[in-house]
């Protein structure tokens, strides 16, 4: 058994952060409304984390083990990473999906216009 590696499992500590980041820069999911989003994301993970479990019991999904991995399992065939991919996912598409709305809405042209009014103002 080779030597646990936390590489991938970095790799998307470091993503969520962005996530994060951009959240709170645009004010998309927590930061618009963080009750809400307390539901709605672990309720994303558990759905994906039950269809993963159905999976695995159906044997179509298999753990792929790679040197990057730290090899650590929540379940069988089930590695600690999916919950933070699964968190990436959830929360990347709740920005997406925000984002989308409030581009649709004329929100980002109002708030870029409010935006660059203030900055020529300050300047």
């Amino acid at each position: 058994m080779s030597p646990i590696n936390f590489a991938y499992l970095a790799a998307l500590a470091v993503s969520i952060t962005g996530m994060v980041l951009l959240d709170r820069r645009f004010g998309l999911f927590f930061w618009r409304d963080a009750r809400r989003a307390a539901i709605v994301l672990p309720l994303g993970v558990a759905f994906f984390l039950i269809w993963d479990l159905g999976g695995i019991l159906l044997g179509i999904f298999f753990r792929g083990q790679t040197e990057f991995m730290t090899g650590l399992l929540i379940g069988p065939e089930l590695p600690i990473e999916e919950v933070f991919f699964l968190t990436l996912l959830c929360y990347n598409t709740m920005n997406a999906y925000t984002a989308a709305v409030d581009w649709l809405d004329g929100r980002w042209s109002r708030r870029a216009s409010a935006t660059s009014i203030d900055e020529g103002a300050a300047g």
